[in-house]
């Protein structure tokens, strides 16, 4: 992987991600349903489609209240961590693939990217309803993990430490750390379905391309002028 050091959130960062399978999409490419395919899969792979041809975002700006509390409250759960473990968290802007169009952006890493002993962390500031279950359960929410599986796999890390933190909570009860360790075998799955989805994308990209192409030998009508 290849880092793309912009901050995260800015105009560079945004164009960096374009056309690309991140992370945070990693849910809703695995989404399947008993026949057919997954309303979630293919919105993905039309908004994938349609930023390699217009060169725009497809996320259209929203966010919902809780998006907002999630982005306002990470620095406060990375400093909880580095408070819970005592270790230094880096911070990176944006992890591509180097052979396809994939990667992640990070909410920091530990160790040097790219060697054995990195590690990376995921920082979530839910709902209290999830951080509460999270507390019972001790366990990675499933609708969260494909994207700890995506970012293993993009940046190489060894491990990820999981935080759920929420401000809401009494203090002792405000972060949840759950430590990842890496599956190779969970991650090479994941990465086997990542490309084949991609493969689509390209795929129905070319496709439409193409539309707008007169048949092979037509000669090209000339436009229409008022």
């Amino acid at each position: 992987m290849t880092i793309v050091d912009v901050p995260q959130r800015s105009p560079a960062w945004h164009e960096a991600r374009l056309g690309r399978l991140t992370g945070s999409r990693a849910a809703a490419m695995l989404a399947t349903i008993k026949t057919g395919e997954a309303a979630a899969r293919r919105s993905l792979r039309v908004a994938l489609v349609l930023e390699r041809l217009t060169g725009r975002s497809q996320d259209g700006g929203y966010q919902s209240p809780a998006m907002r509390d999630g982005i306002a409250r990470e620095p406060d759960a990375r400093a909880r961590y580095e408070a819970l473990t005592g270790l230094l968290v880096a911070e990176t802007g944006f992890l591509v693939h180097e052979t396809i169009l994939a990667g992640c952006s990070l909410d920091g890493h530990l160790g040097t990217l790219g060697t054995d002993d990195a590690g990376i962390l995921e920082l979530k500031a839910p709902t209290p309803a999830v951080h509460l279950a999270t507390l019972d359960r001790r366990e990675v929410p499933a609708e969260y993990f494909p994207q700890v599986l995506h970012n293993l796999w993009i940046s190489g890390a060894r491990w990820c430490d999981w935080l759920s933190y929420s401000p809401d909570f009494p203090d002792r009860l405000q972060a949840v750390l759950i430590h990842v360790e890496r599956d190779d075998q969970a991650v090479a799955a994941y990465a086997s379905k990542a490309t084949a989805f991609l493969e689509e994308v390209a795929i129905e990209t070319a496709r439409v391309a193409q539309l707008g192409a007169p048949p092979d030998g037509a000669p090209i009508a000339p436009a229409l002028r008022a």
